[in-house]
This record gives C-alpha cells, sequence and structure tokens, in this order.
C-alpha cells in the first residue's frame, strides 16, 4: 500500500534552505522526487547544488565526505532511517566508464540541466527546487506545506512525468549509452520496473537484452543489494522472472533457471522453477525477513540436479536434494558476497525443509534433535519455510493440523524442563551436609526440596534448603519415601499442565 506523502521533511527542507541562503542553488533529485510524484514515501533523500563538497561541509559540519564522487553525508539527528544521512552532491560531468561501472573522470558543474543529462531513467531524472524567495519560510500555522503547494518548482527534461503516467521504465537519452556508462543500470531498470508494478520501454528493454553481459564486469557487492532490495520487495516474484526474461538472471542466479520447464513429481502442480517462485511469493505475502524469503526461493534450487525417474512409482524422484541444495545454496549466496551468518542460516534452512511431520510416527526425541540441528533460533524460520513450500505446491493451507501438531511438539521440545538443577543445592553438597553416601535418599530429598520451591519460589536459598534438608534427613526412609513419590507425582502434574496449555496455543489434542 502506497504511503500518501507529499510533505518535505522539515529537516530534509533545512538542508535546502541552508544551502540557499548562502547563495547556492538546491534541488532535490532522483528516487525521492519520483516518490514524491507517485504519493509515495521515500526510501531516501538526494540533493544536488551548484556547492562544492568543501563549502558543503563548510555549511554542515555534522558531515562525512569519503568518497571520489563529490557526495557529502549529512547527518541528522533522528530516529527515522530514511532522513538519518541526506547525501548533498555537486552537479557533476562524467567522462566515460571504460570498466561499466564508475566514471573514469568525475567533474563538477555549475548546470542543474547538465546533472540530469547523466542520470538513468526519465522518472529518475527529475528535480525539484525551492524557490530562493521561499527558503526558511514555514507554511500556514508554522506546519510544513506539501510540495506542490509551497512554490516548488519542478524541472522535467526528458518527460518523467508523463513516464510515470505511463508507468514506463526509460533511459535518458540513448540507452545503449546509458547502460554502457553503468552496467548496473540494467539491473536497477528491472528492479524499478518490478518495484513499481512499470514495463520497461521497448528501445531500453532491447538494450538491457543486448548489453545484459556486462553485469560480468560489475562488483558482486553491487549486484547483491540490487537483488536484496528486488527480494524485498512486495513484487519480489515478478522481478525475478523479469531478470529471467530480460536475460540477467543468468549472469545473478543461473542455478534458478535450471528449474524452468523442470516437471516434478504427482504431489506438486508446478515445475521447479513456478514452484521456487510462488515459495518466495507467500514468503513476500507473509513480509518475512531476507532470509526466509531466499531460502524460499532456494529450497528446491537442487531438483534439477537430483531428479531422476522412478520405475518402481513410476514418477519423478529427488532424493537428496536437501543437502545438495544447502551446499549449492551457500555457493550461490557467497559468490554474490553475502555475509556468513546469512549464508549459514539460509544453507541451513534449505538443508532441512524436508523434515519428516507425520506427527503419528515421529517422536518428541526426533524433533529435539532436528531443534538441535537447525538451532532453537532458527526452528521457526525453518517452519515458516515449510509453509512456503507447502503454498508452493500448490496446497490450500499452509498450516494443516499435521504441521499445527507439530508445531507443538517444537514448542514442547523447546519448553525449559522442570528440574532439581535449578536448586541452589545439589547431590555433592547433601552428602557433604548430611554425611551420608550417594544412594536413593539423595534423589529423594532433592526431588522433596523441589516440589516446595515449585509451590514457592522465595525458597530456593542455600539457608532455607540446607536447614530444610537436615529436616529431612531425620525423618524415617517409608515417610521419606512417600513424600519424595508425592513431589514426584506433583512434578509430573505440572508438565503435563504446561503441555496441556501448549497444544491448546496451537489448537491440537
Amino acid at each position: 500500500m502506497r504511503e500518501k506523502i507529499k510533505k518535505i521533511p522539515p529537516v530534509v527542507k533545512n538542508i535546502a534552505d541552508t544551502l540557499i541562503k548562502a547563495g547556492f542553488e538546491a534541488y532535490f533529485v532522483g528516487g525521492c522526487v519520483r516518490s514524491l510524484a507517485l504519493h509515495m514515501k521515500p526510501k531516501d533523500w538526494d540533493i544536488t547544488t551548484n556547492a562544492e563538497p568543501e563549502e558543503i561541509q563548510e555549511l554542515f559540519p555534522h558531515s562525512v565526505y569519503e568518497n571520489k564522487y563529490g557526495t557529502v553525508g549529512v547527518i541528522n539527528d533522528t530516529d527515522d532511517e530514511t532522513l538519518r544521512v541526506v547525501e548533498v552532491t555537486p552537479y557533476r560531468l562524467e567522462s566515460s566508464y571504460s570498466d561499466k561501472r564508475r566514471p573514469d573522470e568525475v567533474r563538477f558543474t555549475s548546470n542543474i540541466e547538465e546533472d540530469l543529462k547523466r542520470r538513468d531513467f526519465t522518472i529518475n531524472a527529475m528535480a525539484l527546487a525551492l524557490p530562493a524567495d521561499k527558503a526558511g519560510k514555514p507554511g500556514k500555522n508554522g506546519e510544513d506545506l506539501p510540495a506542490d503547494e509551497a512554490g516548488y518548482e519542478l524541472i522535467d527534461l526528458f518527460g518523467g512525468q508523463e513516464d510515470l503516467e505511463k508507468k514506463i521504465i526509460k533511459a535518458v537519452g540513448e540507452p545503449d549509452s546509458r547502460f554502457n556508462e553503468d552496467a548496473l543500470r540494467i539491473l536497477r531498470a528491472v528492479r524499478i520496473a518490478s518495484e513499481l508494478d512499470f514495463t520497461i520501454e521497448s528501445e531500453t528493454k532491447k538494450s538491457i537484452k543486448k548489453h545484459s553481459a556486462h553485469l560480468k564486469e560489475i562488483a558482486q557487492e553491487r549486484i547483491r543489494d540490487e537483488l536484496v532490495k528486488t527480494i524485498m520487495s512486495d513484487r519480489a516474484k515478478e522481478g525475478i522472472e523479469l531478470m529471467s526474461e530480460t536475460g540477467i538472471l543468468k549472469y545473478i542466479m543461473p542455478e534458478m533457471e535450471e528449474g524452468i520447464g523442470i516437471e516434478q513429481n504427482k504431489a506438486h502442480s508446478f515445475t521447479v522453477w513456478e514452484h521456487n517462485l510462488k515459495s518466495l511469493e507467500y514468503a513476500v505475502l507473509k513480509k518475512w525477513p531476507l532470509e526466509i524469503r531466499l531460502a524460499a526461493l532456494l529450497h528446491d534450487v537442487a531438483k534439477p540436479a537430483t531428479r531422476k525417474w522412478g520405475e518402481a512409482k513410476s514418477d519423478w524422484t529427488f532424493y537428496g536434494h536437501d543437502v545438495v541444495g544447502a551446499k549449492m545454496a551457500a555457493k550461490i549466496l557467497a559468490r554474490l558476497k553475502f555475509s556468513k551468518k546469512s549464508i549459514d542460516l539460509i544453507s541451513k534452512l534449505v538443508r532441512y525443509h524436508l523434515f519428516f511431520s507425520d506427527t503419528e510416527v515421529i517422536t518428541l526425541s526426533a524433533v529435539r534433535r532436528l531443534v538441535r540441528n537447525v538451532g532453537p533460533e532458527n526452528v521457526w524460520d525453518l517452519m515458516n519455510v515449510r509453509f512456503c513450500d507447502r503454498i508452493g505446491m500448490g496446497r490450500p493451507k499452509e498450516s494443516p493440523y499435521r504441521l499445527r501438531k507439530y508445531e507443538a511438539m517444537i514448542d514442547e521440545a523447546m519448553r525449559a524442563p522442570l528440574s532439581v538443577t535449578s536448586l541452589k543445592i545439589d547431590g555433592n553438597r547433601l552428602m557433604e551436609l548430611l554425611k551420608i553416601q550417594p544412594g536413593p535418599k539423595i534423589g529423594q530429598i532433592l526431588n522433596i526440596l523441589f516440589e516446595e520451591v515449585l509451590d514457592e519460589p522465595g525458597k530456593n536459598t542455600e539457608e532455607y534448603l540446607e536447614q530444610r534438608a537436615i529436616e529431612l534427613n531425620s525423618l524415617g526412609d517409608k515417610e521419606l519415601e512417600n513424600l519424595a513419590r508425592q513431589a514426584k507425582d506433583k512434578k509430573t502434574e505440572l508438565e503435563q499442565a504446561e503441555i496441556k496449555e501448549i497444544r491448546k496455543k496451537w489448537w491440537v489434542k
């Protein structure tokens, strides 16, 4: 759902005002102008100016300048991540791009028109300016005025507004030139098109297909960042499909395309490719985090490599695709320079996504083994990947009774057991205190003490427990045995009550 926002946040407007009051020009540019025009909240804010980096830093002492491209990051004291750093960049003229990644030389210009000419797409080549006579002036009642009411001037040299209305992505000027300058624009065009549900203009699309191989010259980190933005968008499935259609997916995740047209066994309604995309789509629908989305996309990546015809059932088999898939996922993610933490988690989710879940047969100890293998901190992520897998198969429900029962078993397996180990006294201390040898009496006393602490946790102190242990030690064997049995029964009763509540929580018996 698009968040309607036309107002320029005061913290951002103040930066533009400061530049204008100092005698410089200031324009909002790029994605933030596009977002404002679409009534969406900008993900970040960019300002361009005829001031040079040193002059910008003089005006904004709380800023950073650590690049070769003139961009100064103005740091703001705010909790809003989209406003924390506002990038202010001088008007730029760029030379040739011999490496298809970055300009051979960056020169500054005093002309906003020249700056806009170097930008990638028409919808990103618009600029919004507040005239000098309006700088620093608030709206009615001291409130910030919407952009279209505050006298902001829109500069649109390349028909960006019209293309927004037409919902098309179109290169500024000659598409071949734009993609030869920076090949990452190829991936960015696809990402923006999928995010906004736009189409790519025919000549621009033709050029993307023509130059797609240039992505081989782009740093994997930059490709990863664009891929992450695509995966985290509300139209991630469509983004991956468009990458394949335009011929660029084979330079990012060629392993994914091996699933195109690969039929599965009778349990599946879709090909491997369709299944993986539908699994991703469900993760997006549930707004699950990046790692779950990538695990959903990659969970069956090894099926083409492990696919064999099974004569016994006259059907396709994919034995070991979970194990092979985990290795493939790790290799793909390492190639794209994902963090070790993300790689470990995603490959683990792929490895164990095929866990046996027949609750009529499986034991609690088997569930505990799964929890240990995947990690208690990751087990619910694994369940979510399993839900994506089910929906990707064409099943109507993410979590039928069987899987809800399995969730209850996980909850039970992870429940902290009621144990005498939580007491502030142990068997060694009892033997020392009571001057007795190892034997059943030690366990009996500990069980009685534990039952008392369950009723009154405040009694769990060394002083009380030692005094009470001396009292219990003076009892006859029969009396002590009866008290210990009662304590054990109480512990069992409490454990069963906990389990009952767990099952009630998951709507299972």
